[in-house]
């Protein structure tokens, strides 16, 4: 995924440095002057220029953006997960962000979205042509932030993501192994990318629009296998010795039950390291024992 030679080396800003917005940061920075953008600079990595500011004070964000940017990539995560915490995280904090920038031209605005905004729960397939109307006020906000990253004037593309596990996000691994899930059968569809797809997704892109290919205005970031929930834990513990479930285990999914489709990103020349849910896990696992 590394970025080709350029005329001059490509600027790219990351607001959000957080798990995966940190991980994109340092990967991009092996090809890129990158700056990451949080409130606590301290936390970001060492080989990104590091901006502390608070998305929420437009002046204070002013103070600290870099000029002449190419890229900008939106990777936040609520600090209160009520509809203000939402709210801030995925539309007033691009809003300021975007009126701080002014008339800089971009030459793509990336916003890392979620599957979240969609409310199908009938197992159908869904792509990013799919109807969007989230029933909780999350996907609502996520799908406003969307539309604001659109609308920004600038060529802009959203990718939605699954849920992502990986070596920083084990708490379902944890919950199976320790007897937390015991999910109906059949249980709800479930879809996920694993971190390590989740980072270079988003750096494939990055790459696409600075060597000026067409990209869409929408990605579906998931990987090849959408798979019942109770199948994936029956799986784990073939694998690893697993506690017995708990009387208050968690019987059911979170997300509806849908099946994501990611033939647009394939389409792009993508490929995942990890394909499955089988791939992924059965590494972490592997680090277990």
């Amino acid at each position: 995924m590394a970025i080709t030679e350029h005329k001059q080396t490509p600027r790219i800003l990351v607001a959000g440095c957080g798990k995966l917005g940190g991980a994109i940061a340092e990967t991009l920075s092996r090809q890129a002057e990158v700056f990451g953008l949080r409130r606590n600079p301290a936390r970001i990595p060492q080989t990104v220029h590091a901006l502390g500011a608070d998305l929420m004070d437009r002046a204070q964000v002013e103070s600290v953006l870099p000029d002449n940017l190419d890229i900008l990539i939106y990777c936040l995560t609520p600090s209160s997960y009520d509809e203000e915490g939402y709210r801030n995280a995925y539309v007033h904090g691009l809003e300021n962000l975007l009126a701080a920038l002014g008339s800089q031209p971009l030459k793509r605005v990336i916003f890392v979205s979620s599957s979240s905004v969609y409310s199908q729960n009938d197992d159908s397939w869904v792509d990013e042509t799919s109807p969007t109307e989230p029933a909780r006020f999350s996907g609502q906000m996520v799908l406003e932030g969307e539309q604001t990253a659109l609308d920004s004037g600038n060529p802009a593309t959203v990718i939605r993501f699954s849920g992502i596990y990986g070596p920083t996000r084990q708490q379902f691994l944890e919950a199976v192994i320790n007897g937390r899930m015991d999910p109906v059968s059949p249980a709800p569809f479930s879809n996920r990318i694993h971190e390590t797809d989740a980072v270079a997704a988003v750096c494939h892109l990055v790459n696409l629009a600075l060597e000026g290919e067409p990209l869409e205005e929408c990605y579906l970031a998931s990987d090849c296998e959408p798979v019942r929930l109770d199948e994936v834990v029956a799986w784990v513990r073939e694998q690893v010795p697993c506690a017995a479930p708990q009387p208050d285990a968690r019987r059911g999914g979170r997300a509806g039950s849908k099946r994501c489709s990611n033939k647009r990103l394939l389409e792009t020349g993508f490929r995942f390291r990890y394909p499955d849910f089988r791939a992924g896990y059965q590494e972490l696992i592997a680090w277990q024992k």
